[in-house]
Order: C-alpha cells, then structure tokens, then sequence
C-alpha cells in the first residue's frame, strides 16, 4: 500500500470522466432540478405532478427562470464531481487489494469521499441554492456569492446545511456500492469487460432511485438550511425532521416525483457518459502505450 497510489493517471481519468459527465446530465435535466428546489424550500406551493409546475413557472416568470443558477451550479458540480470521483477511485487504488472491492469497501470509500466532497465544496451549494431561488438578481455568480453571504452572515453560513449533507453521504456511497457490484456481477455474468450503453443506464438508474427513496427526507432539509432558513438553523436537524413529521409527514417527501425524476435520469445519462468517456480515454492510453 502506497499513498503515491493516489496520484495516478488511471485516478485523474476517473476524475474528469465523472466531472464532465455530471455537468452535461445536470444540462440536460436541469428544469427538473429547478422544481424540485422549488417544491422543497416553497411551503405554500402546492405539491402538483411536475410538468404541471414546471408549467406554471413558464407562466409566472418566463421559461428562463428553469435554468437560473446554471453556470454556477456546473461551475459547483465540476469542482464536486471531481473531487467525488478523484478520492472514491484513489481510495480503491490505494487500499482494495488487486483492484478488487467488496461492497462494504465501496460504501466505505464513498462515505469517505463523500465527506472530502462536503468540506471543500458546501459554499458553492450554498451559493447555488440562494441563486436558484432568487427574484431581484443579488447575487452575480459563484465568487460574487460567497463574498456576500459571508460578509452579510458570516462565514460559517457558507457551511449550512453542511450537518445533513454529512449524513447525506450514504446517499452516493449506497448509489456507488449498488452501481460497482451490479455492474461486476453482469460483466461476471456475460464474461464481459464493458456493458452496452442500455444496461449502464439501466444500472445507474436502478442504484440511483433505491438511495434517493432512503434518504430524501435529510435532502428537503438539506435544501432548506442552504436558502437560510433560521428556524431550522436553531431547531437543529434531528428535531428539524421531527417537527415537519409531525405538521405534515408528507412534507418530508415534497417535491419526490421531481427529484426521481431529475436525479435518476441525470445519473443514469451520467454514467453512460462516465463509462463511454473513461473506456475512450484507457483506449487512447493503451494505444499510446504499445506505440512506445
């Protein structure tokens, strides 16, 4: 075991694969995105079917208004995705044995790598959910946001939110444990190295919905401590999920249809994406390799 395993070609491909692949998903879906945010901070819009929503934004302040917060929020999910794929794939190089992971190792890993995402990363969410929800234009992009917030607030409020999105780190180690270990065991199964596109989408979206059912609840409160809400900053999240249980338990999974789905589809497209950028770029290295 060595820590200069971290920095590896194999890890840094991985890195930009994931990174690339989040942001064109995110695109694409991004409307999805917008309603859902909407859903979860918004307490007196009503929970309709998603369309219907996405719909009547259109009507109230333009079709624009879907995609408000887009540069920052790829901005964000460059820098996420990166820092996600780089440390879950260096983690495996330096500790699974032959390159070989059980699926506790990659829960494991992707908690850890969960938790180095969290820490460098919550002040670009935080930014991007205040821009997301903004009317009047305050804030003029990631770096103009942060220096406000944290000048108006203080720079601990750049990390709201930061306690639920540690527990929110089962959410893509659950995603990435079931991904890993399905895709093996068919690549096993058909005795394959690659799968074709269909099933790669098909797993990404499977992995994706189960860990999204399990820990939504932590994600609407999540979302709500990003916009700043006070009352939840001094209630606490515990008693935070607690009280909305008992106003309403279906507050808890306001804005679900939505979130499955953008973040299944997202995901899904993600990982197709993922797996064609990382094979053409291993191709490109071992042509370049034998040409040596």
């Amino acid at each position: 075991m060595s820590l200069w395993n971290l920095f590896t070609y194999e890890t840094l491909c991985h890195a930009i694969a994931g990174s690339a692949a989040s942001c064109f998903s995110m695109t694409v879906f991004y409307p999805l995105d917008t309603v859902r945010c909407r859903l979860q901070i918004d307490d007196n819009r009503e929970a309709k079917d998603t369309f219907t929503i996405i719909k009547e934004i259109i009507e109230e302040e333009g079709c624009e208004s879907l995609y408000r917060g887009l540069n920052p929020v790829l901005i964000s999910l460059a820098a996420s995705g990166f820092v996600y794929f780089y440390s879950f794939h260096g983690l495996r190089t330096v500790f699974a044995k032959d390159k070989k992971s059980s699926p506790m190792n990659d829960l494991l890993f992707g908690a850890i790598a969960g938790c180095i995402n969290i820490f460098l990363t919550s002040p670009l969410w935080v930014v991007n959910t205040r821009i997301k929800m903004q009317k009047d234009d305050d804030l003029n992009g990631i770096l103009d946001g942060l220096i406000k917030i944290s000048k108006q607030e203080g720079v601990k409020s750049l990390w709201s939110g930061a306690l639920p999105s540690l527990l929110l780190v089962s959410n893509p180690s659950i995603q990435f444990m079931i991904y890993e270990q399905l895709k093996t065991k068919i690549c096993k199964l058909h005795q394959v190295d690659n799968l074709p596109g269909s099933l790669i989408l098909l797993i990404g979206a499977t992995a994706k919905s189960i860990s999204t059912l399990i820990t939504y609840p932590l994600q609407v409160m999540q979302t709500k401590l990003r916009h700043g809400n006070a009352d939840l900053q001094r209630m606490g999240i515990i008693r935070a999920l607690i009280n909305q249980f008992n106003q309403s338990a279906k507050g808890l999974y306001k804005g679900l249809e939505s979130k499955l789905y953008q973040t299944v589809l997202s995901t899904a497209l993600m990982y197709f994406f993922y797996e064609k950028i990382i094979t053409f770029i291993f191709r490109i290295l071992l042509s370049h390799k034998q040409h040596i």
